[in-house]
């Protein structure tokens, strides 16, 4: 019995060892597995150990590493997982290993790709076939992958509620100034594949953050200004929030590149609510009674009309105003102010200044007349004082919250990096302040800007600009209790009959 089982024993193993001699005889004495290859080749790639690779690749490129460096240094390349699957014989001394993998990249995340490692007999061991798309299979054929900017769409210019811009609200100049300002942060990232002859396909792709850039605008107040200068060429409209200085509107169809921002124009009787700033600190009062003759000259020099040559005899200060006398304040000008007293005064209500808005923008300028003629005319806006439709908005804006502050279409910070600091605000005198709003009130009660058709509650200067050889440029600016505003159309006759009918149409459609 015992030496039955010896026999048996002894059979088994010479069977084995029979088996592995044909094996090792089969295979031709070839150097360890396809699987055993494969396994230290995934694992060295894992582990970053290029020089394993190399070794473990049938004769590899001389850029093999530096391949493997590259794509992982230009591409950002922070993680590398690989999923191989079973290796599959394909032949008597080949085989190949199916598997799966994600490249993590700094910037775009994760880059999912499936590949095949190939393996085969060489000089008596496996070896790996290694070709480009074995790095990665879109590297098949000669083509590159790498990182590329691309400029993602315009920054996108909203109101301050965050709606898009009215269309065809007449503000489309200044968007046209402001968008340069914002152009060089809206750049996506892309992985990109370049096939040879130049064909390009993006991998993947981070889209750039969308740039949207809030303005001061608001959509229901810039809708009512544009809608207010329909039919009306040659016009514009600017609207303040007195208590900020942000500008709520700006619609703009001035002619011939002409800016309600950026271009002086003699400010008619709007003027005249400086002078009476100044005529306030010297000491007349609203109700103080003063003439408002037809005609009145200066002591050895020109005369000026009232319109229509109308004379009023004797009217308060306010009324002065609200009938837009000439005659009053030419006589009350040229005798309690001289031209220092009255510069010192526009200057003080922002004459002289730009107004950095982001879209940038001026005030006024005033020259000291050269003879009492000249002063005359400057003190009616005419002469040597000129504006621009955002000064007198900015004017009527102080003139309701008691401060004069910077316009601004712009959050302050970014006004202050594209313009400059804007000028701080500053508190104008209260008993001039009130003196104008009880006067500016007048003008819409019973003055030229009377019967219109204003809302209840609206204060305002009528203007009319006389140019010489052309039609006058009609003027008219105001205020409500949340909003200041100015109107101008450029040659467009009287402030009364051209102007106010566009603040109706503008405070009605709000």
């Amino acid at each position: 019995m015992r030496r039955r089982r010896l026999i048996v024993l002894l059979g088994a193993v010479l069977a084995v060892m029979a088996a592995v001699a044909f094996a090792v005889a089969a295979a031709g004495g070839v150097r360890g597995s396809a699987a055993a290859t494969a396994k230290a080749y995934f694992d060295a790639w894992r582990a970053g150990d290029v020089g394993t690779m190399s070794r473990l690749v049938d004769r590899p490129p001389g850029d093999f590493r530096e391949r493997h460096r590259a794509m992982d240094a230009e591409l950002g390349v922070t993680g590398l997982e690989l999923r191989p699957a079973p290796v599959k014989s394909t032949g008597e001394e080949s085989a190949e290993a199916p598997f799966s993998g994600v490249r993590t990249l700094d910037e775009l995340g994760e880059w999912p790709f499936d590949g095949v490692l190939r393996l085969a007999v060489r000089d008596g061991e496996w070896k790996v076939l290694w070709a480009p798309e074995t790095l990665h299979p879109v590297l098949k054929g000669g083509a590159t992958v790498e990182l590329t900017d691309f400029e993602g769409p315009a920054v996108e210019l909203v109101t301050r509620e965050g709606d898009p811009i009215p269309r065809d609200s007449h503000v489309e100049s200044y968007l046209a100034r402001l968008r340069p300002e914002f152009g060089d942060v809206n750049l996506g990232l892309a992985l990109v594949a370049k096939e040879p002859g130049g064909a390009e396909r993006r991998l993947l792709t981070a889209e750039p953050k969308p740039n949207v850039v809030r303005l001061t605008l608001s959509r229901p107040v810039q809708a009512a200004a544009a809608r207010a200068l329909d039919g009306v060429e040659n016009s514009s409209i600017v609207v303040l929030r007195p208590g900020t200085g942000e500008v709520l509107a700006v619609a703009d169809r001035l002619k011939d590149n002409y800016s309600a921002f950026h271009d002086m124009f003699p400010p008619g009787s709007t003027f005249k609510t400086i002078v009476a700033a100044a005529l306030l600190k010297s000491g007349l009062q609203p109700g103080s009674p003063v003439p408002c003759p037809a005609r009145y000259a200066i002591p050895g020099h020109r005369g000026f009309d009232n319109d229509g040559e109308r004379d009023r005899g004797v009217v308060s200060f306010a009324d002065a105003l609200a009938y837009s006398c000439n005659t009053t304040f030419v006589q009350q000008g040229t005798t309690r102010l001289d031209a220092e007293e009255l510069r010192e005064t526009a200057l003080e209500w922002g004459f002289g200044r730009s107004m950095p808005t982001g879209a940038q923008g001026a005030c006024g300028s005033i020259e000291d007349p050269q003879t009492p003629d000249d002063a005359g005319a400057n003190i009616i806006g005419q002469g040597k004082v000129l504006a621009t439709p955002l000064c007198m908005a900015a004017i009527a804006a102080a003139v309701q919250d008691g401060t004069l502050r910077s316009p601004r279409l712009l959050a302050e910070k970014e006004v202050r990096r594209i313009d400059g600091p804007p000028h701080p605000p500053a508190p104008m005198d209260s008993t001039v302040v009130a003196g104008l709003r009880q006067m500016m009130r007048a003008v819409v009660d019973h003055g030229t800007a009377s019967g219109a058709g204003l809302p209840p509650g609206v204060a305002g200067k009528t203007g009319t600009a006389e140019v010489q050889g052309q039609r006058p440029h009609a003027w008219f600016m105001g205020f409500t209790d949340d909003l200041a505003f100015c109107v101008f159309v450029r040659h467009g006759g009287s402030g009364g009959s051209a102007a106010v009918p566009i603040a109706v149409r503008f405070l009605n459609g709000l």
